[in-house]
């Protein structure tokens, strides 16, 4: 048997035995509460502070990709047309 047959196991398919069990809906829904349980969840205060952050370095990021946008644009539009002003 070749080395990669070993590590993934036999081509045939194996017996019903190997194949792992499946979890039922509520032993999976008790395992997602025990876990959800284990989170730390952030305060209100972090929570906002969180939120202007994200949409702060969103703003900046959308201007950025906008200036480009534009400075490209009319780069183009110069090179293509043979005309830098409009």
């Amino acid at each position: 048997m070749a080395d990669s047959d070993t590590v993934r196991g036999s081509r045939d398919g194996g017996s019903d035995e190997d194949k792992p069990k499946r979890t039922s809906l509520v032993t999976f829904y008790r395992q997602v509460v025990a876990e959800l349980r284990k989170v730390v969840w952030p305060t209100q205060e972090q929570l906002v502070t969180y939120f202007f952050v994200v949409m702060v370095f969103v703003i900046v990021m959308m201007a950025l990709i906008s200036a480009l946008d534009l400075g490209f644009g009319r780069l183009a539009f110069a090179v293509f047309t043979g005309n830098a002003e409009q």
